[in-house]
């Protein structure tokens, strides 16, 4: 059987949605997975030895149509659910499962503050789209690859920090996501622990500012690795502290140990920390933490984020424990 997945972005959304393409090719063993995403997060699954072909789209439906057709799927599994989506599989005309969102729910949460989800996991809706086909979920959690060319040398890290790091992941697609810079520095501050800052190029300004903190205990990588070598950072870390973000998912891939702030979204959307019944069950103790401001009626304000506080006041993030986050630190460690 061959099956066409699609999930066009993010980058957590398409990490949560892994074991979707483990489960076909392991359980159906004449299962051809093919995987259609945005060029963009072409390194996101490039390395997934559960996919067998990959498509990209890049302003180029009408073209990218075409090249599907040539195909002949049995099954199309739409994660993503949108127009594009609907429109792929109206010209495809082959049997489809389809993502069921959750788009009424979330709007009532973000909107009025009154909670109907259904309190189980993207990741779980996920896997439950392809039930139908005679699937299980597993329980051996998310998955991800990182190629021998990605996998970043151990003296590429100051000497102080190859034997143990807290890695915090300061990036955020959007305003709301992250801690303002002044938490940081205070978060940095208090952790007695080496400090590997990750991000994206356009954190490098933030992290210079949280860097001159003590410029021995962190150690500024943002902007200086691409996706997959950030990756295999955070599979290097003991510990990795995250916003709402595609590297905290990337740490679950990893089974590491994850404190998760969280500002203008929240857990309550079904997006927290997911791992694998199996790891859960060997690690009883301590698997993550949510960090989130109790009693803010205006939590969650939107399902992704936004540019800036709805309200001016940005409580959700300015009002974080940073000692609580700073002992969660020090209790897994120690």
């Amino acid at each position: 059987m061959k099956f066409l997945v699609i999930r066009f972005s993010s980058i957590g959304d398409i990490v949560l949605t892994t074991p979707v393409m483990r489960c076909l090719k392991k359980q159906l063993p004449d299962a051809e997975v093919h995987f259609l995403t945005k060029k963009s997060m072409k390194a996101v699954t490039e390395h997934n030895p559960y996919i067998d072909k990959f498509f990209y789209f890049d302003k180029n439906l009408k073209e990218l149509k075409q090249e599907l057709k040539k195909e002949q799927y049995d099954y199309i599994i739409d994660l993503h659910k949108n127009f594009r989506t609907f429109s792929i599989k109206l010209s495809l005309r082959r049997k489809s499962f389809t993502y069921k969102k959750e788009s009424i729910r979330k709007f009532l949460l973000t909107k009025f503050g009154i909670n109907m989800m259904l309190k189980k996991h993207i990741t779980q809706r996920s896997l439950e789209t392809i039930y139908p086909l005679g699937i299980k979920d597993d329980h051996k959690g998310l998955d991800y690859f990182i190629a021998e060319k990605d996998v970043v040398p151990i003296d590429a890290i100051p000497l102080t920090h190859r034997f143990g790091f807290v890695a915090i992941v300061i990036g955020g697609s959007y305003f709301t996501k992250k801690l303002p810079i002044e938490k940081l520095q205070e978060l940095c501050t208090k952790i007695e622990h080496p400090i590997i800052l990750i991000g994206g190029g356009e954190d490098v300004w933030e992290a210079e500012q949280i860097e001159k903190v003590d410029t021995i205990k962190i150690y500024n990588a943002c902007g200086k690795f691409n996706l997959n070598q950030s990756a295999d950072l955070v599979r290097k870390s003991k510990l990795v502290i995250s916003h709402d973000t595609g590297l905290q998912y990337i740490a679950c891939a990893f089974n590491k140990p994850v404190l998760a702030i969280w500002g203008g979204t929240s857990p309550k959307l079904d997006v927290e920390p997911y791992y694998g019944n199996a790891y859960i069950a060997s690690h009883p103790k301590f698997t993550y933490k949510n960090f989130l401001v109790e009693g803010l009626s205006c939590q969650p304000c939107s399902n992704f984020g936004t540019r800036s506080c709805p309200k001016g006041h940005f409580k959700c993030m300015k009002l974080q424990d940073v000692g609580t986050i700073q002992a969660f630190t020090e209790k897994v460690l120690w």
